[in-house]
C-alpha cells in the first residue's frame, strides 16, 4: 500500500482519466474516491486513508498562493488546472469538518463533436445564427459544458470571427482555428463576472459565451448583446425549456415581465435542455435532450407570455428540429439504448411518456 505522503493530485487525476471517471474526490480521514457514470467507486488498487496533513498538502499543491489566501478567507474556492496533455480539471475546494476537501471534475482536452456526443444535427444549424441567444440547460453534471464546447468548436471551424468567453473557472481550452478566441477566467483575467460583462461588448466580439446565467445583470447583458448583433451562448440550471423561460421571467420584477417577454421573443434562438441517462448495456450514459427552436410561432407565444403553449409547439415541431424530452427518451427506448424504467425516471411528463411507450 502506498504511503499517503507520496500521493499527488496529478497522479490520481491521470488514473481517473484512464478509467473514464468524471470526478475525483479527496478529503481527510478517507481514501480518495472516483465518480463514474454517477456512481461512487474506489480508486483501482491499494490506497491509504489520507490524513489531515496530506489532504491539505495535496489540495494546496494545485492552488496558487492567491487562491490559497482567498480559500482561507472564504472557505470556498473554484479553480481549474491542466494535467499534462490529457485533461483539464475543474476543482471546487471546500471545508469539511474543519479540513480542506475537494471535488475535481476531469475534463478531456479533446473537444468532442456533436456526432460523438449523439446530439441532433439541428444544433449545427443553430450555430449559423449571427445574433441572438442560445441557452444550454440541465442539472449539474448533465454535460452542458461539453455541449457548449462542441457548438463553439463548430463556429471556430467554420467562420472567421472573434469569440469571447467569460468563465468561472475556465474548463475547456479552444485553440484558434478560423476564429480568434479570447477566453477570460474570473479571478485570473478579470476580478468578477460583472466588470467582464460590462467590458465584453467593447472587445469587438462576434460570439460571446457566458459561463452561467447567474442573475438579472447577466441576463440583461446577454439579451442586450443578442439584440445588438452578437451571438450569445450561456447555461441555466433548469431541466426543461418551459422551466428555463419561467426562471428567466421570474428573475425580474412583475412590471418588467411584458417588456422582457418581447425582448426574449426577439433574441432567443434556441434552448437545449439535456440530461445524462444510463445506457441499457451498462456502458456509460447517453444524452437525452429537449430542443426548443424559436420558430415564428414559438416567438409569438413567448412575446404573448403564453409559456404553457410551448410544450405543444415542441411536440409538433419535428420539421424544425424541435423535440420534447419524452420524444427523445422514446427514440432511445425503441432503439434499445435505454430501458423503459430509465426513460420513466428521466421523463418530463410521466403519463405522456407511458402513452408514447404503449404505442
Amino acid at each position: 500500500m502506498r504511503d499517503a505522503s507520496s500521493l499527488t493530485v496529478h497522479e490520481l487525476v491521470e488514473i481517473g482519466f484512464e478509467c473514464n471517471s468524471s470526478d475525483l474526490m479527496i478529503k481527510a480521514h478517507s481514501k480518495p474516491m472516483f465518480k463514474r457514470n454517477s456512481e461512487m467507486q474506489d480508486v483501482p488498487g491499494e490506497w491509504p486513508v489520507i490524513d489531515d496533513e496530506n489532504a491539505k498538502r495535496m489540495i494546496y499543491s494545485v492552488m496558487s498562493p492567491r487562491q490559497i489566501a482567498k480559500f482561507e478567507d472564504h472557505m470556498e474556492m473554484d479553480l481549474a488546472f491542466q494535467v499534462g496533455n490529457k485533461c483539464r480539471v475543474r476543482c471546487n475546494v471546500y471545508r469539511e469538518r474543519g479540513h480542506p476537501a475537494a471535488v475535481m471534475r476531469i475534463i478531456p482536452l479533446k473537444i468532442r463533436t456533436l456526432e460523438e456526443l449523439g446530439l441532433p444535427p439541428v444544433l449545427r444549424e443553430v450555430t449559423k445564427h449571427r445574433q441572438g441567444l442560445i441557452l444550454v440547460t440541465g442539472p449539474t453534471g448533465s454535460g452542458k459544458t461539453t455541449t457548449l464546447a462542441a457548438l463553439i468548436d463548430i463556429i471556430n471551424d467554420s467562420r472567421p470571427c472573434h469569440i469571447v468567453t467569460i468563465e468561472d473557472p475556465l474548463e475547456i481550452v479552444h485553440g484558434d482555428k478560423k476564429a480568434y478566441i479570447s477566453q477570460r477566467e474570473v479571478g485570473i483575467d478579470t476580478e468578477d463576472f460583472s466588470p467582464a460583462l460590462r467590458a465584453v461588448v467593447r472587445e469587438a466580439p462576434d460570439v460571446i459565451l457566458i459561463g452561467e446565467m447567474r442573475d438579472t445583470t447577466t441576463m440583461h447583458v446577454a439579451l442586450t448583446a443578442g439584440e445588438t448583433g452578437h451571438l450569445v451562448f450561456s447555461t441555466v440550471h433548469t431541466s426543461s425549456a418551459y422551466e428555463t423561460l419561467d426562471r428567466i421571467i421570474n428573475m425580474f420584477p412583475p412590471h418588467e415581465k411584458a417588456f422582457l417577454c418581447q425582448r426574449l421573443a426577439n433574441s432567443l434562438r434556441a434552448i437545449v435542455a439535456q440530461k445524462l441517462a444510463p445506457r441499457a448495456d451498462g456502458q456509460g450514459r447517453v444524452v437525452v435532450n429537449e430542443i426548443l427552436i424559436c420558430t415564428p410561432t414559438v416567438s409569438k407565444a413567448i412575446e404573448d407570455g403564453h409559456f404553457n403553449d410551448i410544450y405543444a409547439h415542441m411536440n409538433e415541431g419535428g420539421f424544425w428540429g424541435t423535440q420534447t424530452m419524452n420524444q427523445s427518451l422514446v427514440r432511445y427506448v425503441k432503439a434499445g439504448i435505454i430501458t423503459e424504467q430509465v426513460a420513466i425516471n428521466y421523463a418530463g411528463v410521466i403519463s405522456e411518456l407511458k402513452q408514447l411507450l404503449r404505442r
